[in-house]
């Protein structure tokens, strides 16, 4: 009698397994595809502005700190955070005698905590940083010294009682190089009875020490604009000198989170006024602080915008 040969598998578990073997490879491709750009990179979570390095002479742009888009605008504003980057802002001290002077000294430590003590000249400064009260008054805009122990310093007076933020705008140099532009903020606070002051009504003029202050544009939701600003004296356009390196600073914080937004002119005058990018990363309230130089002298003007 013939050996028998096993009998195969019937055609319904050919089908299944056939079936079963696709769904698999489909999935395993599936993903592979979608960890995948149209460039082959890699995708994963949004990519943080302050993880973004800049060359020396890069075009005007935000320094926010800021979760970005594909397009590279901020959709989140800066400064909400102490540590970011692997980057820590440390204060040695949070209170402040409200009305008498008094002076902050902090570090930026990297993610081992050492002192940070490599910064890069932006603006003829290596670091900017700006303190503002909770309720978008008092605004000041400093230039602490560091010693060689990366530990900065400044004079500082809190004139009112109440919650302020402070803000360090930075950027790192790393020992290869590289550039990392960072905003880190903390809170300080000067004890006392708080009376907030309500935020003025939006404005697109304002007068400050006898000049008549204007801009121009229409920020919009997530879309970089232009504005621009005019400074007017007595006799028609200031004759606006360089301050920093640029012909006016402007910083727009955010009502409610305080979201700092540090926006960098054109390098020249634009028909004697100062050219600004904004991008603005959601509907809300804004306070925009402009400061300019005349005569050897630093002004603020100040402006309320709201974002539909």
């Amino acid at each position: 009698m013939a050996d028998e040969v096993p009998a195969g598998p019937d055609k319904s578990t050919l089908r299944l397994a056939l079936v079963v073997g696709g769904l698999v490879l489909a999935v395993l491709l599936g993903f592979g595809l979608g960890r995948l750009n149209a460039n082959g990179a890699a995708t994963g979570s949004p990519s943080l502005a302050a993880e973004h390095t800049d060359p020396p002479g890069v075009a005007p742009h935000n320094h926010s700190s800021a979760t970005a888009t594909d397009q590279g605008a901020a959709t989140e504003p800066g400064g909400l955070a102490v540590s970011a980057a692997g980057f820590t802002l440390a204060p040695l001290a949070t209170e402040f005698e409200a009305g008498r002077p008094g002076q902050l000294r902090f570090q930026v430590r990297d993610a081992q905590r050492r002192p940070v003590t490599r910064f890069a000249i932006v603006h003829d400064k290596p670091l900017h940083l700006i303190v503002v009260r909770r309720d978008l008054t008092g605004y000041q805009h400093l230039h602490p010294s560091m010693a060689a122990d990366g530990t900065w310093s400044v004079a500082l007076t809190l004139a009112q009682p109440g919650l302020w933020r402070a803000y360090a705008d930075f950027t790192v140099v790393a020992d290869n190089g590289a550039q990392t532009a960072v905003t880190l903020g903390t809170d300080l606070v000067a004890p006392g009875d708080y009376q907030p002051s309500p935020l003025p009504g939006p404005a697109t003029s304002t007068t400050v020490d006898g000049f008549s202050v204007g801009y121009q544009g229409t920020p919009q939701a997530g879309a970089t604009v232009p504005l621009t600003f005019r400074v007017d004296g007595a006799g028609g356009a200031a004759p606006l000198e360089r301050y920093l390196g640029a012909y006016g600073h402007l910083v727009a914080l955010r009502e409610g989170d305080l979201g700092y937004l540090h926006v960098h002119p054109e390098t020249e005058l634009v028909d004697g006024q100062i050219k600004f990018w904004l991008t603005t990363p959601g509907p809300g309230r804004y306070r925009l602080y402009l400061d300019f130089q005349v005569n050897a002298e630093v002004r603020t003007a100040e402006f309320t915008l709201t974002v539909p």
